[in-house]
């Protein structure tokens, strides 16, 4: 009843969205959340359905977990959002990042194919190809990602296919001779999305990266990087600005569009919150946590597909990949501390045997909570996502 419920769901937010009809649509997320209640109690969380609808993505994570970790970070994030987007810098990033356009698709698929090599990606087990979204799935000996391509926007497909590649590392470090038991699998979709951002973020939107990458980019794409000079380059890969859609977030507000999720979804589980009230809701969480409220349904509660297959609890393992790479990424700098200069020599073998022998090599031996305790020593915790965000952006934006 539930895998037939969520085909329809898939049609029927397709067309909500498309024509904005959020009431249309109404009676089906209600008919999703009637069906998630129903499998909790199967599952022996009838007490708790929401804390089961996290166990599935995350096994062992419950909402005051998430609350506690979630509310400290948005105590600390929204004012520095708030300071970032004030800078002057702030808007000079976006008027650089514009002027990077006609960037030759085959020059792109070039690119990204040496960038993604180049981190470790084996293409003798995987494969990457084109999609409206771009996705990784598939298992170590035969992963497939995809990514998509704008003329105008090169980061764009850059980033996303780091970011896959980040998963496809994962998978393909996975022990293969465990494959269908739990040493063969992921720890949980939380420590799969910090394989991801680490790579996405703290890898390649560092300057060692981009040391060793910006002269070839500039090879292959000599018109149109000849009007940015390497410190606008730079600012424009990290640029700032905050967006009513959470896949065209930076990485610094993205977090904010998860809180806002997941503040909601707990809302919907405790009976809290109607289906029919969610536009409303969703727009005054939206002004109060990015600064903007969406025009329509369309770029509020209608702009995921989660919840129409009933993927609720999904959300939260963005954020929590975001807390847990900024905790590895502090520990590697201990054990590192000049990365960046490997980097800059197109040297990431380094990170990523780390990241096997520690991370990957365990599978589902320990929980996400467990297996950040044991790599780094401290229990999870956004305190070194923040810092991350104050001296990565904080710094860059008050040059």
């Amino acid at each position: 009843e539930k895998a037939a419920q969520g085909s329809r769901g898939y049609h029927a937010w397709a067309h909500a969205r498309a024509t904005d009809d959020f009431a249309g649509y109404a009676p089906v997320l209600e008919k999703n959340l009637e069906l998630a209640r129903r499998e909790a109690a199967y599952l022996g969380f009838g007490s708790a359905p929401y804390d089961c609808m996290l166990d599935k993505h995350d096994p062992g994570l419950t909402a005051s977990a998430v609350d506690r970790l979630f509310g400290e970070l948005k105590r600390e994030l929204v004012p520095l959002v708030r300071e970032i987007t004030a800078s002057p810098a702030a808007a000079r990033a976006v008027t650089i990042a514009e002027k990077l356009r006609g960037f030759p698709l085959d020059g792109q698929r070039a690119f990204l194919r040496e960038v993604t090599e180049a981190i470790g990606f084996d293409y003798s087990r995987g494969r990457i190809d084109v999609s409206l979204h771009p996705f990784c799935s598939g298992t170590g000996s035969d992963v497939r990602m995809t990514t998509r391509y704008k003329e105008h926007q090169p980061l764009d497909a850059l980033f996303s296919s780091i970011h896959e590649t980040g998963h496809g590392l994962y998978e393909q470090g996975l022990p293969a001779a465990h494959l269908g038991t739990a040493l063969g699998i992921h720890a949980g979709m939380a420590v799969h999305e910090s394989q991801s951002r680490l790579w996405e973020n703290q890898v390649a939107r560092s300057r060692g990266f981009w040391r060793c990458f910006e002269p070839r980019w500039r090879e292959l794409f000599p018109a149109q990087t000849a009007g940015v000079d390497p410190g606008e380059l730079y600012l424009a890969v990290n640029a700032v600005e905050p967006t009513v859609i959470r896949v065209d977030a930076d990485e610094v507000t993205y977090n904010l569009h998860i809180v806002l999720r997941f503040e909601l979804e707990k809302q919907l589980f405790a009976g809290a919150l109607a289906v029919r009230d969610l536009p409303a809701a969703w727009r005054s969480a939206s002004g109060e946590l990015l600064g903007l409220e969406p025009a329509s349904d369309r770029e509020g509660v209608l702009q995921d597909v989660h919840w129409s297959d009933g993927s609720f609890g999904y959300f939260p393992s963005y954020c929590l990949g975001n807390m847990i790479a900024a905790q590895l990424w502090y520990r590697v700098l201990v054990l590192r501390p000049a990365i960046e200069e490997d980097f800059a020599r197109g040297d990431f073998s380094w990170l990523l045997g780390w990241l096997r022998e520690n991370v990957h090599a365990h599978g589902r031996r320990f929980s996400a909570m467990e297996l950040v305790r044991r790599v780094t020593g401290d229990t999870l915790s956004p305190r070194s996502l923040v810092r991350y965000l104050r001296e990565r952006y904080g710094a860059l934006y008050r040059e």
